[in-house]
C-alpha cells in the first residue's frame, strides 16, 4: 500500500473552537521524556521547584528506547592520540583511553543502570560507549524521576503554545482531548523544539547552504548472532573491518552487484549488554525533513526496506549470521531538524579549537560527526588530544522568547557544530543546565536569561556535573 500523497496544493480549512482541560499550574514544565528531558527534570526537582513532564509516548528514553538509538556514545576525551584511517572513520581499537566530561544526572543514571545489568561501563573494549537495554533504561528512569518527585504525564503530544503575564500555557494533544499545562518556566525537550517554535522562537534547519538535514536512521537489534564466528571472521579479514565497528567490503560489492540499494558506505554494528545481540545502525534515508509528516512516513517505509535488505544480506553473506533474526526496531531515528538561535551559535571551529566559555554549562569530546546529508560519505574531525569544548548557557536561551529555554539537539549551534553535541550524554548534560536554569528563574521571579551563569554553575556543579575549574572567556 503506498503512502498518502502529499497534497499538490496547500488548502487550508477552519477547525471549530475547542476548550482544553487545565491540568496543572507547576514552576517547570519539561517537554520531551528522553535524555535531556529526563536530565532536565531531575536537575530542576533536585533545585527545588516543582516539576511536570510530559512525554508523547508511553514511556522515557526518547531516541535511546523509542528509536532504539544504541549505545550511549562516547562522552570522554583522549589522552591517546587516536589514528584515523584514509576514510576518515576511526577503527574501534584506536579510540584513545580518556577521562568523562559529562557526570552529574548521567552518572547518577548509569551507576543505577549498570548496577542492574541494565548497561556496560564505558571501557576501552566498548571504545568508550556505554552498551545498554532499552527496557530496564526506561525503568530506571521512571524509578528516578519518582524518586525526584517528577510528575509524568505520558501520551500527549505538545501541539501550541501562548504566553501568559508570567509564564507560558502549553497544549497537549490526547486521548482525552486537549490538555493544558500552565508554567512559570518551560524547558523544551522535544528533540525538533515544537513548543519553541510554537511560542515563535526563531530557528534554522539544516546546512546553511541548502537547508539539507542529516539523514535519518532506523536502528534495529538482531539476535542469535554467533559473535564468536563474527570476530574470527573480522580477525582473519581486517581488511573488512573499517571504521566505528564498520563492515565495508563486503557491504561495497554487494551494492555495485546489486544485492543492496542503501546510500551509505558501511555498515555499523555495536554490541549490548546480551552476549548473542548486537544493534545495526545501517540504513539511511536523505532528503527528508523530521517537521514533515509526509517525510517522516516515507522514511519509515524506506528504511524498513533498507533493514529487510540488510538482514538478509548479513545472513547470506557474512559468517554469524545465518541464524540472525530482527528482533525489534526502532522509529525512524532523527539526526537533526530545528537548531534554535540563542543568545551565542555554537560553531565548528568552537568544537575543534576546545574553546571555553565563561558561562559553560556542559562540555562535549565528541568528534564532528556528519553524515553525509545527499548519500553516502561521512565527516569525521576529532576534538583535540585530551581536550574537550565548552557549551555556553547562552545556547540554551532561544533570542525572541522568555521563560522558555531549549534543551538537547535542538540548542542554538551551526550544521557542523550541532553534528558533535547532538549525542545523548551531552543531550542529557544541557538538559540538566536548563532544569537548572528553570528551577532557579521559577523560584526568583527572573527570566531564565537573567539568571547568573555562575549561579546555575554553583548548583550543577553542587549536583555532581562535569565542569571546568577555571572557565574560559
Amino acid at each position: 500500500m503506498p503512502p498518502l500523497p502529499r497534497p499538490a496544493h496547500h488548502t487550508e480549512v477552519m477547525l471549530p473552537p475547542r476548550t482544553g482541560v487545565l491540568a496543572a499550574n507547576t514552576d517547570v514544565l519539561v517537554v520531551g521524556g528522553g535524555p535531556a528531558g529526563f536530565g532536565a527534570a531531575v536537575a530542576a526537582a533536585d533545585a527545588g521547584a516543582e516539576v511536570v513532564l510530559v512525554e508523547r509516548y508511553g514511556f522515557l528514553g526518547g531516541n535511546a528506547t523509542v528509536a532504539l538509538v544504541m549505545p550511549l556514545m562516547s562522552f570522554h576525551n583522549e589522552r591517546k592520540q587516536a589514528v584515523i584511517n584514509d576514510d576518515t572513520r576511526i577503527l574501534p581499537t584506536d579510540h584513545g583511553e580518556g577521562d568523562p566530561v559529562v557526570a552529574g544526572v548521567l552518572g547518577r543514571l548509569l551507576a543505577r543502570l549498570t548496577a542492574t545489568g541494565g548497561a556496560v561501563p564505558p571501557s576501552p573494549d566498548t571504545g568508550y560507549t556505554v552498551p545498554f537495554d532499552p527496557e530496564q533504561l526506561k525503568q530506571v528512569m521512571q524509578d528516578l524521576l519518582d524518586e525526584a518527585g517528577v510528575q509524568v504525564l505520558f501520551h500527549s503530544l505538545a501541539s501550541g503554545a501562548a504566553p501568559l503575564a508570567d509564564g507560558h500555557r502549553v497544549v497537549f494533544e490526547t486521548k482525552s482531548g486537549p490538555v493544558v499545562i500552565d508554567a512559570r518556566v518551560v524547558v523544551d525537550c522535544s528533540g525538533d523544539g515544537d513548543v519553541a517554535a510554537a511560542a515563535g522562537a526563531a530557528y534554522d534547519v539544516g546546512r546553511e547552504e541548502d537547508g539539507l538535514t542529516q539523514p535519518m536512521t532506523l536502528q534495529f537489534r538482531l539476535v542469535d548472532v554467533l559473535v564468536p564466528q563474527f570476530s574470527r571472521y573480522v580477525a582473519e579479514h581486517p581488511e573488512q573491518w573499517r571504521g566505528v565497528h564498520g563492515l565495508w567490503d563486503l557491504v561495497r560489492d554487494a551494492t555495485l552487484a546489486g544485492e543492496l540499494e542503501l546510500p551509505r558506505e558501511d555498515m555499523l554494528f555495536f554490541s549490548t549488554p546480551h552476549p548473542r545481540e548486537i544493534s545495526v545502525n545501517s540504513t539511511r534515508v536523505t532528503g527528508v525533513h523530521a517537521t514533515d509528516v509526509w517525510d517522516l512516513t516515507l522514511a519509515e517505509i524506506v528504511s524498513r526496506r533498507q533493514m529487510e535488505q540488510i538482514a538478509r544480506f548479513l545472513r547470506e553473506r557474512v559468517p554469524g549470521f545465518v541464524e540472525a533474526y530482527v528482533a525489534q526496531s526502532g522509529m525512524i531515528g532523527v539526526r537533526e531538524s530545528r537548531r534554535f538561535c540563542g543568545e551565542y551559535k555554537l560553531t565548528g571551529h568552537d568544537v575543534l579549537a576546545a574553546r571555553r566559555f565563561g558561562d559553560a554549562i556542559a562540555q562535549c569530546a565528541y568528534p564532528l560527526d556528519i553524515h553525509n546529508p545527499e548519500g553516502p560519505g561521512t565527516l569525521l574531525r576529532r576534538v583535540p588530544q585530551g581536550e574537550s569544548f565548552d557549551i555556553p548557557l547562552r545556547c540554551l536561551l532561544p533570542v525572541n522568547v522568555d521563560d522558555l529555554l531549549v534543551a538537547g539537539r535542538c540548542i542554538s549551534g551551526t550544521h557542523v557544530a550541532h553534528s558533535s553535541y547532538r549525542i545523548m550524554p551531552v543531550c542529557m548534560a544541557t538538559g540538566q543546565a536548563a532544569g537548572v536554569c528553570a528551577a532557579l528563574a521559577a523560584k526568583t521571579g527572573r527570566q531564565p536569561r537573567h539568571v547568573p551563569a555562575r549561579d546555575v554553575q554553583r548548583v550543577l556543579r553542587k549536583q555532581g556535573a562535569q565542569l571546568r575549574d577555571e572557565l574560559g572567556e
